[in-house]
Formats: C-alpha cells, structure tokens, sequence
C-alpha cells in the first residue's frame, strides 16, 4: 500500500492550520489516515512546527513518499538527516552514539538560528512600536498646536461679549435712575420761583385802605 507523508487542513476560513500525517495515497486530503505525525501552523512568526521525528523516520524508511510541503517540514525539523545518519549506522559508517551527537549538534545549531531569528522580530517589532508611538505624539501634538489658534478666538469673542453686556447693563442702570432725579432737582427750583411770584404779586395789588376821619 503506498502511502504518503502530507498535511490535512484544519482551522477556521483565512487562519488554517494543518496536521502532519502518513495517509493512504488513495484517501482524500482531509480524509481518514494512518498515524498523525505532528502539527504545522503558519499563523505564528516563525511558524510553530511539533513533529514527531522518529515516527516520521519510521514512515520514511518504510518507503513513504512526503509531499514537497511536509518534505520541506521534516528538513527543516532533522528527520531527513536522522533517516539519513540511520543509514550511515546500518552500513557500519558511522555508530550509533556518533549518529546521536551529530544529531544533537545539528539540533543545537538549529536552535541558536530559530532563537536569533525570534529575537530579531521581537526587536523588530520593539521598533516598530515605538516608531508608531513616536509617530502618534508628533500627532497629537500638530492637533494641539492647530487647536490652539480657535480656542484663543473663541476666549476673545467670550471676553467681548461679557463687556458688552456689562456695558448695556450700566447704561440700562444709568437711563432707569437719571429722570427720576433730574425731573426732582427740576422741578424743585421752579415751584419754589412760582411760589415767590404769587406772593410777590398779592402784595402789590393789595390797595392801602385808610380810614375816614
């Protein structure tokens, strides 16, 4: 029965993520398989990769064929080399303790790049933030600056309007309190003078009486 190492699709619609699995070449993509081998998701940077190694070693010496993905997938992970260093120890090429430390090695090597590569996205994405917080204050400052302009013409107009008011408001006081007085002090002097000529004018027309002897 030729079988195949492939991935099978799962997740939701614009975020899948896939199973690694050894399936019958005749089942379909998504279909029933024979073992699951790992998981592969690219949603994550760098991609989140968990395969099992040995299993896939297994398939692959049984004669399964990868696709170019999960081909791709299991060098990147070291099957293809622990397949290839397995060999080496079944021609008495290599033993098994030196297959295991070239092995080990390779890993190592593979976890120093992975961890650089991690740390120069962290970075990258320090960066990027702060460049965009940057780019926000310089923001929020221009909006400030233009702001200003209206809210200091908007206090002046304020200013104005609070004047003219208080002025109509003495003027009104001014109006509501002077013909009061004037028409008092007015009017005082000229029934004083209207007075004065009444009794001016009885005593001249008044006629001496004398008495006949």
């Amino acid at each position: 029965m030729p079988v195949k190492i492939r991935l099978q699709r799962h997740g939701k619609k614009g975020k899948p993520f896939y199973w690694i699995v050894a399936a019958d070449t005749r089942s379909k993509r998504d279909g029933k398989y024979l073992e699951k081998l790992g998981v592969y998701n690219p949603n994550t940077n760098p991609a989140t990769i968990d395969l099992n190694v040995d299993g896939a070693v297994q398939w692959l010496q049984n004669g399964a064929q990868p696709t170019d993905t999960a081909k791709a997938i299991l060098s990147y992970k070291g099957a293809l080399l622990k397949k290839h260093l397995a060999g080496g120890v079944r021609k008495g090429a290599l033993t098994e303790e030196q297959a295991e430390a070239k092995f080990t090695t390779w890993l190592d090597e593979k976890a120093g790049k992975v961890g650089s590569k991690t740390d120069g996205l962290a970075k990258e994405q320090a960066e990027a933030k702060a460049k965009a917080l940057e780019a926000e204050k310089a923001a929020n400052t221009a909006r400030i600056a233009a702001a200003a302009p209206v809210v200091e013409e908007e206090v002046a107009e304020e200013v104005v309007e609070a004047t003219t008011e208080e002025a109509t408001e003495t003027a009104e006081v001014v109006v509501e309190e002077t013909p009061k007085d004037a028409t008092d002090e007015a009017t005082k002097p000229e029934k004083e003078v209207v007075k004065e000529t009444a009794e001016d004018a009885a005593t001249e027309e008044a006629p001496e009486v004398k008495e006949e002897e």
